[in-house]
């Protein structure tokens, strides 16, 4: 009668301890630390009076909560989302699964139905994370997308004559997005006194689009070494409306592939039962 219930207790504890095991050696990041980090003392007092939530991200393991760190930042919600409050729903969403499944195998006698509720808990055991990266990816996707037409704009503005942050601030106040909203960040990071470089590299710590740490990158450089905004705008506009391209071709040539599955397991069963119905029907009336 127990039999079960050991071993879904025994499956879970050697989850957990892999889990464990791999997010204790991933390493955290130094700039991901600073800037989750509160920027105010009513931050730091808000973060210091949830004790509880301090203390699960103090229990758990660094790779992990390193994880939850960047994936917030890379969401945006840095400044309304924490660690421990993330914690504190994933340990909510642990019971709930742990009792969904338990649920499964002792009110019902059947496998079918046992098999569906011990699915339907390990889909909500892993639901915080999943929804996080979710949220993560998209917002970094809009930013990939809307990186082109943005570098075309500041392009734009710098040959007509103004400054690279002038040009960038034109740019980020006339759109929308979430690219937008870095670029204002970074804007009022300088005009709070931070070095530009600074400003950038925390602009890099917050994103995780390849093109666009390209692009702040190829920046640095220019106001390091001298080179003229406009040329390096301009190069950088250029590779990344081809980038552009290139990815829209890839996804064109993925689009038969994915087509597959639908078509073999959905598409084509119903199309020879509708065709072949008819037929079957004939011939079993003919032989009875």
């Amino acid at each position: 009668m127990w039999i079960p219930y050991l071993a879904i207790a025994a499956v879970t504890l050697s989850i957990g301890a892999l889990v464990f095991i791999v997010f204790t050696t991933i390493p955290v990041k130094a700039d991901v630390v600073a800037a989750v980090a509160p920027s105010s003392e009513d931050e730091r007092k808000r973060v210091e009076r949830n004790t509880f939530s301090e203390t699960l991200a103090t229990v758990m393991p660094s790779g992990y909560t390193g994880w939850v760190q960047r994936k917030i930042i890379y969401a945006g919600r840095a400044t309304s989302w924490t660690v421990g409050g993330f914690l504190i729903v994933r340990l909510i969403v642990s019971i709930v699964a742990v009792l969904i499944i338990i649920g499964a195998v002792a009110l019902s006698a059947e496998l079918l139905p046992r098999i569906i509720g011990i699915a339907f808990g390990v889909l909500i055991f892993f639901a915080p994370e999943i929804m996080l990266s979710s949220r993560a990816d998209d917002r970094q996707t809009a930013i990939l997308l809307a990186l082109p037409d943005t570098l075309d704009q500041m392009t734009i503005a710098v040959e007509a004559g103004l400054g690279f942050e002038a040009s960038m601030a034109r740019t980020a106040q006339g759109g929308r997005g979430p690219l937008s909203e870095e670029l204002i960040r970074t804007l009022q990071d300088i005009s709070i006194g931070r070095s530009r470089y600074d400003a950038y590299a925390a602009l890099l710590a917050r994103t995780d689009c390849t093109d666009l740490k390209r692009f702040v990158r190829a920046i640095q450089q220019a106001d390091r070494y001298g080179i003229a905004i406009a040329d390096v705008l301009r190069v950088q506009a250029g590779e990344m409306r081809i980038k552009r391209r290139q990815r829209a071709e890839e996804s064109a040539m993925k689009v038969p592939i994915k087509v597959v599955f639908p078509l073999v397991f959905a598409i084509l069963p119903v199309l020879f039962i509708v065709l072949l119905f008819p037929a079957v029907v004939g011939i079993i009336g003919a032989f009875s």
